[in-house]
């Protein structure tokens, strides 16, 4: 009895009361955990003095233990389903898509991005920011920037990077938007995560509030048959599972590729004329483009509709292709589009 009471008053100088049989696993299990976790900061093979102190830093950002007192910490689940805890905002991280910089930028977090990809160009102060590649990025470049926090499409992560990550303990947060509606919710998510929850609703509000209104002004019209010309030679359109499907529907379109049942289909001649298309869109942009060369050879397709009221119509690749906050303005391009008569602006209409 009076070792037992020896022990209990061992525990109580740790500030933990007497624990019951399950209670001392649960806090020996913890301590456990908790070393295997902070072992590889004081590894000799691991890192030298001054990665240490950066990894140690990182373990300020990121805690495993989410029930322990005196760590508030908060959870997040990614797209890819892996959790990941924070104990206070992150200071630096780096983007590896456009669409997240935009969606880091509108919530103000213009020093917080130590890195994004080449193709980031949006806003101006994304070009300024330091480059580490983009579907191959450089982990030498990425580790040098000494990120707490990367985040990335789960298209564009590579093995060898996830690897390495892991192993010098930066964590990785998937953002990868299936729909239009999870553009907003991937924001809200970013926004509890750097404290920024007041940005987030304001600039997801707008966001929903455009949208909406674009839907109500074409719910009251008829669809228009429409084909998305992403690639000429050969002939590839957009299909269920891309962003410009959903959005051609949102914008009051038919999607004359909705049959082919996967998100970038090759179409026939055959397949376009019997489906006859009303309105013919391009992507125009510096990367993603169709020439108004190859534009002009669908005037040779004169039993077209399209052809018939020269509806031709250039729409923006990185308005449209980006699932970040200007999707709302990718979408107004499409409205305007199809239904010119009640947006009407003409913006992006060509006279072939």
């Amino acid at each position: 009895m009076k070792q037992r009471v020896q022990s209990s008053g061992s525990i109580q100088a740790l500030g933990i009361f007497y624990l019951s049989r399950w209670q001392r696993y649960l806090f020996v299990g913890t301590v456990c955990l908790m070393a295997a976790l902070l072992t590889p900061l004081s590894s000799a093979d691991g890192c030298n003095g001054d990665e240490c102190g950066e990894m140690k830093r990182r373990q300020g950002i990121l805690t495993g233990m989410p029930f322990m007192a005196h760590v508030s910490s908060r959870s997040f689940v990614d797209d890819a389903g892996h959790r990941i805890y924070l104990a206070k905002a992150p200071t630096r991280v780096i983007s590896l898509a456009p669409s997240i910089t935009e969606m880091l930028f509108s919530l103000g977090l213009d020093e917080q991005i130590v890195g994004v990809t080449e193709f980031c160009d949006y806003p101006t102060a994304a070009q300024s920011k330091p480059k580490v590649g983009y579907t191959n990025p450089s982990v030498e470049v990425l580790v040098a920037l000494r990120p707490e926090l990367v985040f990335a499409p789960k298209d564009f992560l590579r093995p060898d990077l996830q690897s390495k990550l892991e192993q010098l303990k930066i964590p990785l947060f998937v953002l990868e938007a299936q729909s239009v509606e999870d553009i907003p919710l991937q924001i809200h998510t970013l926004g509890k995560m750097f404290e920024k929850t007041a940005a987030a609703n304001e600039v997801t509000q707008v966001m929903r509030q455009q949208i909406a209104e674009i839907r109500r002004k074409v719910e009251p019209l008829s669809a228009k048959r429409v084909l998305y010309v992403l690639n000429s030679q050969p002939l590839i359109s957009v299909g269920p599972g891309s962003f410009i499907h959903q959005m051609i529907g949102l914008a009051g379109g038919t999607n004359i590729a909705a049959q082919a049942g996967v998100a970038y289909p090759r179409l026939s001649m055959e397949t376009v004329l019997a489906e006859d298309p009303e309105v013919l869109i391009f992507p125009a942009g510096d990367v993603e483009t169709v020439p108004r060369s190859e534009q002009k050879q669908w005037l040779r397709w004169e039993s077209l509709s399209a052809v018939k009221q020269q509806r031709f119509h250039e729409v923006s690749s990185n308005l449209l292709n980006r699932p970040g906050p200007r999707i709302v303005e990718g979408l107004a391009q499409l409205a305007n589009a199809i239904h010119p008569e009640v947006f009407g602006s003409g913006e992006g209409t060509l006279h072939p």
